[in-house]
């Protein structure tokens, strides 16, 4: 270990707690900041409200009254995706993505560093990663974390790039373009990668769960047969006191779990996509729709929760827990504790989202 359990415990915990009260404190200034302030999208330049209209409705801009610059504020330009994206994402990665480019100068001055060739060098990244995880010692694995995290801020820093070249404000998809083909698929080998270290970790090191059980005078003939039949037992000790057991998790359990787990990723990684090119295309690039009626919608508290869901079970975020549960050696009670649970939070955001559509189509589109 780095360092003792202990000193890592309390660091570890203070850290999180910083990180959430950070995170709840960016999200209420987000939202008074679309509450309060025009956003770009909606801006005179949509054509449909007039120079006057909106010269009554906005006394100030965001960028007059922030003492922060736009060119590393998250909160400048809110879009769809934006309002979608994880936490550590868009309120550590972004801003720190932003600071590098500007500090190396990559959108400007290195132009043979293009966004495709970062993503491809984070799977790189995440493939030396994914070898440390396989690793018993627990430093090792650590280090393998911090790799996977790095491997997440270059998947943050290709997009910021990509629009940085593009002279584009904001998060965005360009559904369907080639640089959305290939981070997609540097993300998902990414992830791979990430499974089957972990796969081939707990294979090698199978988590043990412990029995302690009645007197052997007072069990059950039916239960003594069952527990001296069971292969993947191995008695510890008999007394006469009791009897105790430690139980290794079959490898066909783990795969099973870990099936699991990575089915939410698949199917939250699909859903969260599908959402946002679905917002986008009702409430930023459709302009035919009113763009009253699309502001409104955009503002309402209502869109802000339903994508604050997305926030929260999207699948960058379940990396980021899965990270945390590997560096703090809990790896498999985190992967018990949701590869069930985790469909029901997914459950509830696609109901939610679904039923926002609708009424969002039916709002705009009217």
């Amino acid at each position: 270990m780095m360092w003792p359990a202990s000193q890592a415990s309390k660091i570890l915990t203070f850290l999180l707690l910083i990180t959430i009260v950070y995170c709840i404190i960016m999200d209420t200034f987000l939202f008074l900041r679309i509450q309060k302030f025009k956003i770009d999208m909606f801006d005179v330049s949509a054509g449909n409200v007039t120079q006057e209209t909106s010269t009554q409705k906005y006394v100030k801009t965001y960028e007059d009254v922030t003492w922060i610059p736009c060119s590393i504020n998250p909160l400048c330009h809110p879009t769809v995706k934006a309002l979608m994206v994880d936490h550590v994402n868009h309120y550590i990665y972004g801003p720190l993505c932003a600071i590098v480019d500007i500090g190396l100068g990559i959108s400007d001055n290195i132009l043979i560093i293009t966004p495709n060739i970062i993503s491809f060098f984070h799977v790189f990244v995440a493939c030396v990663g994914a070898k440390l995880l396989t690793c018993q010692n627990l430093a090792v694995r650590r280090l393998a974390v911090v790799l996977f995290q790095l491997r997440m801020f270059l998947d943050d820093l290709d997009g910021h790039v990509a629009r940085e070249r593009k002279h584009i404000k904001g998060e965005r998809s360009e559904v369907g373009s080639l640089g959305y083909w290939v981070d997609g698929i540097c993300d998902l080998l990414g992830v791979i990668a990430m499974m089957a270290g972990i796969l081939l970790y707990l294979r090698n090191n199978p988590p043990r769960r412990g029995y302690k059980g009645t007197p052997v005078s007072t069990l059950p003939y039916h239960q003594l047969k069952e527990i001296n039949t069971c292969e993947d037992i191995e008695k510890d000790h008999v007394a006469e006191v009791g009897i105790s057991y430690k139980t290794k998790v079959t490898f066909q359990r783990i795969v099973q779990v870990l099936g699991l787990f990575s089915g939410q990723m698949v199917l939250s990684s699909i859903a969260w996509n599908r959402y946002i090119d679905v917002y986008q295309d009702m409430l930023e690039n459709c302009t035919d729709y009113d763009v009253v009626r699309r502001e409104t919608m955009f503002k309402s508290g209502v869109f802000f929760l339903a994508t604050g869901l997305w926030r929260v079970v999207n699948p960058h975020s379940y990396l980021h827990l899965l990270s945390l549960a590997v560096f703090c050696d809990k790896t498999w009670g985190f992967l018990k504790a949701v590869h069930y649970s985790g469909y029901i939070c997914l459950v509830i955001a696609v109901a939610t989202s679904e039923y926002l559509v609708e009424n969002i189509r039916s709002y705009v589109v009217s």
